[in-house]
């Protein structure tokens, strides 16, 4: 059995998961300590250890707001149970690694970037584990990053210092943990031609991120983008980044003076919590993607506009109730002066789609879209109208969730089954939940292997036929009781607004 590794840094010794099929080597650093004179830098090499390096422990989360919340009021308190006395640093560069300890030689990998707005999030969320996906012949990966004002701050001095790495330093965390992982995973079983990244919510936008990049052509195969593309089927802008560097620079300018600092020696000297404590106090989401014209060359979530990006196969989707949008309007005469201003001479063609007079009742009923499933009709038809044909596989979670909360499907829920960790949440799944999980892994799995989710299931069984998803023939997969095809067409308002966001 496998339990020692030799990477490029050292000696690394790891311990049986709870399968002792499988060996988790956990709080591997891939970077040096971003403290210091390293805060607000790209990462840096991660300097080597002498003797071996015992990787029994997840390293400390990233920097950020304490989300142990009270689980009777806040479902992400009570889903995952964050644990208010986990280690928390500046010093929150590692990664860990499943993989299998029989020996196996060039397996798939799957690095995994977790959500949280770019805010929140760490890597030791129980439903993380790696294991099960481990279990089907994968290497699994999951990367810490720096979070918040450490992550994404940025500032004159910041840009005058290192013009080649200005901005973005959380995407560039997940960018050098994965080359760490090209160089490295060999020596854990893995093929580093092989390599899939994949993340949920901010994670699923962190993979567009790493799309879009110009730097990372070559670094990896696939990718898996899980509720992380988002687009305003309305037309105004989703959330409060990406900023230009002139908005960014501008922003820190102002946190230093909060700060009561002058100058970038003297924010680097400050402790961690302060500088933390100080970032809460602005709103949320003020600390996120930068266009720096090195890195990010434009916003990651109009990734399917750029032919120039990594181009590979695509497994992208949505759960049944997050993310909606609606027009921003709710009377009659807001309505009319909307559909003037935003679609000009198409407006009379806009307002057919609406009862009249309009109300705020009918409008929720009549204007409902999905943001999510508007960037994934939007990404399929960018690809037609580009030539570009690596396949695009979309999802729509749609599966009764259990729990006296009464839940619905609600936004990040569907994670318990791609890693099919439910048994690790207090929710009561019952055999048809553990039977969608399964399906959902193999799905998963297959991706991950090869660029398609068909194939064999784990129990050596096809799996329902999961369609490419097209422009002249839209389908996707829908889990539900039991993953189930269906035909997506989109209804004549959503064509409508389709045509209108990409006439341009």
């Amino acid at each position: 059995m496998i339990r020692r590794v030799k990477t490029e840094n050292g000696w690394v010794r790891g311990l049986p998961a709870a399968d002792p099929r499988i060996t988790s080597y956990k709080g591997i650093p891939f970077a040096d300590k971003p403290i210091g004179k390293n805060r607000w830098r790209a990462p840096q090499p991660c300097p080597d250890w002498e003797g071996e390096l015992f990787a029994a422990d997840f390293g400390p989360i990233a920097m950020q707001a304490n989300c142990a919340g009270d689980p009777m009021k806040d479902i992400y308190a009570r889903e995952w149970a964050v644990d208010a006395e986990l280690p928390m640093s500046e010093d929150c560069l590692y990664l860990n690694v499943w993989a299998p300890a029989d020996g196996r030689k060039n397996l798939p990998v799957y690095v995994w970037y977790f959500g949280g707005g770019l805010q929140v999030g760490n890597t030791t969320e129980m439903e993380f584990d790696g294991e099960r996906i481990a279990r089907r012949g994968m290497v699994v990966v999951t990367v810490g990053y720096r979070l918040n004002c450490f992550g994404f701050l940025c500032h004159p001095e910041i840009t005058a210092e290192a013009p080649e790495a200005p901005a973005n330093f959380g995407f560039l965390d997940q960018q050098c943990a994965t080359r760490w992982v090209k160089r490295n995973i060999a020596a854990f079983g893995g093929d580093p031609e092989n390599i899939t990244i994949g993340g949920q919510s901010a994670g699923g936008m962190s993979v567009c991120a790493q799309m879009t990049s110009p730097q990372n052509k070559g670094l990896f195969s696939r990718a898996i983008v899980e509720s992380g593309t988002f687009t305003q089927p309305y037309g105004a802008k989703m959330g409060l980044f990406p900023r230009t560097m002139a908005e960014a620079e501008a922003q820190g300018v102002r946190f230093f003076e909060a700060l009561g600092v002058k100058t970038l020696e003297e924010a680097r000297a400050l402790p961690a919590r302060q500088v933390e404590d100080m970032s809460l106090s602005w709103p949320w989401g003020c600390w996120g993607e930068t266009v720096d014209g090195v890195f990010s060359t434009y916003r990651s979530s109009e990734w399917y506009l750029h032919p120039e990006r990594v181009i590979c196969p695509v497994m992208l989707g949505q759960t049944s109730t997050e993310f909606t949008a609606l027009p921003p309007v709710d009377c009659e005469e807001a309505l009319v002066a909307f559909a003037k201003e935003q679609f000009g001479e198409d407006a009379e063609e806009f307002l057919g789609f609406f009862s009249h007079p309009a109300t705020k009742e009918s409008l929720a009923k009549e204007g409902l879209q999905h943001a999510i499933g508007f960037a994934i009709r939007s990404a399929a038809k960018k690809n037609a109208d580009n030539g570009i044909t690596a396949p695009l596989y979309a999802y729509n979670f749609d599966a009764e969730i259990p729990g006296w909360d009464n839940p619905g499907t609600f936004h990040s829920v569907d994670l318990w089954f791609f890693f099919e960790t439910l048994a690790k949440c207090w929710r009561p799944f019952t055999g048809k939940h553990y039977d969608l999980a399964r399906s959902m892994c193999d799905y998963w799995v297959n991706f991950i292997r090869n660029g398609d989710p068909n194939g064999l299931g784990s129990q050596g069984k096809a799996l329902p036929l999961w369609p490419a998803l097209t422009v002249d023939d839209p389908a996707w997969m829908v889990f539900g009781d039991r993953a189930q095809p269906e035909r997506w067409p989109a209804s004549s308002l959503e064509a409508f607004l389709l045509k209108h966001a990409l006439q341009n």
